[in-house]
C-alpha cells in the first residue's frame, strides 16, 4: 500500500523498513503499532536475516513521538504495540541484526529508536539529541540505555541539557559506528546488511540473546549459563549442522554455507 506510514522492500534475505511520515517522519501510536506488526512478522520469517531501518528524504531519520498527536489527546502511555514505541524496543526475541541507516535528525523517541538497532551508519549531516526535558518528559530509554553505552558524563549533558550532537561527535563518542557520504549512505547500509545476511544467523541470533540475558549478572554467572546451555539460543547453535557445517568448512577451507538449523 502506498499510503502506509512504514515503506518497506524485500532486497533477498534483507528488509528495509522506511519511515515515511511527512513532514517529519515523527511517530504516532498507530504509526508504532504498523512498525511492532512489521518487526515481529521479520523477526519470525526464516528468509529473512537482517534489516535496515531508515527515514524518508534527507533531513529526518524520525525526531520521535508525534507531538501534534498528543496535542490532539494521544497520551504518552498509548498502546504503541508488540515492540513497544517504535517497533523495535520492547519485541521479545528480536534475534536478528538491524541496521539504522541515520539520513537526518535522530531526536527524542527516534534516537532511541537507533539505539535499539545493533549497528548505526550516519549520514555526514545527521543530528542526534534527547529534547525531552523541554516537554516535562523524561527520556526513559535512553536514560537508560545511553549511559550504558557511552561516557556517563557525556550521556548525563545530553539528557539534562538536550543539546544537538553532530554526526561527528557521536562516532567520537562510540554511537556512531560511522559516518558516510548523505549519498553513499544506504549503500553503505546495503552492503553491511549484505555481509550480515550472508553470515550465520544461529551465532547472531545467540550473540543477542547472550547480551540481552546476561546484562546485569556477574561474568561467572554468565559464562555458567552459557555453558549450561541455559540459553534455548546457545542450546539451538550447539546442536545444529550450522556448528558442524562451520567446522567442515574451517577443515576445507572453503567458505562456509549457513543454513540456520
Amino acid at each position: 500500500m502506498t499510503d502506509t506510514p512504514i515503506k518497506t522492500v524485500r532486497n533477498g534475505r534483507v528488509l528495509e523498513v522506511t519511515i515515511d511520515r511527512p513532514k517529519a517522519n515523527a511517530i504516532d501510536a498507530a504509526t508504532s503499532r504498523i512498525m511492532g506488526d512489521i518487526f515481529a512478522d521479520f523477526r519470525d520469517d526464516p528468509e529473512l536475516r537482517c534489516a535496515i531501518l531508515t527515514g524518508a528524504g534527507d533531513k529526518f531519520f524520525c525526531p520521535g513521538w508525534d507531538l501534534k498527536a498528543a496535542a490532539g489527546g494521544e497520551q504518552a502511555n498509548s498502546d504503541y504495540g508488540v515492540g513497544g514505541f517504535g517497533g523495535l524496543q520492547e519485541l521479545p526475541g528480536l534475534n536478528k541484526p538491524i541496521i539504522a541507516a541515520v539520513n537526518g535528525i535522530a531526536f527524542g523517541g527516534g534516537f532511541e529508536i537507533m539505539l535499539s538497532c545493533d549497528i548505526i551508519i550516519a549520514a555526514e549531516h545527521a543530528t542526534f539529541a534527547l529534547p525531552e526535558i523541554n516537554s516535562g518528559v523524561i527520556a526513559d530509554a535512553a536514560t537508560i540505555k545511553l549511559p550504558r553505552r557511552i561516557p556517563y558524563h557525556i550521556a548525563m549533558e545530553m539528557l539534562f541539557t538536550g543539546r544537538r550532537v553532530d554526526a561527528e561527535e557521536a562516532a567520537r563518542w562510540g554511537f556512531v559506528n560511522r559516518i558516510v557520504p548523505a549519498d553513499t549512505l544506504m549503500q553503505s547500509a546495503r552492503e553491511t546488511a549484505a555481509l550480515l545476511a550472508d553470515g550465520p544467523p544461529l551465532v547472531f541470533a545467540a550473540i543477542k540473546e547472550t547480551l540481552r540475558e546476561t546484562e546485569n549478572k556477574r561474568f561467572q554467572d554468565a559464562i555458567d549459563m552459557l555453558n549450561g546451555e541455559k540459553l534455548p539460543t546457545i542450546q539451538k547453535l550447539y546442536h545444529s549442522e550450522d556448528q558442524l557445517e562451520g567446522a567442515r568448512a574451517f577443515a576445507e577451507k572453503r567458505k562456509p554455507v549457513w543454513k540456520g538449523r
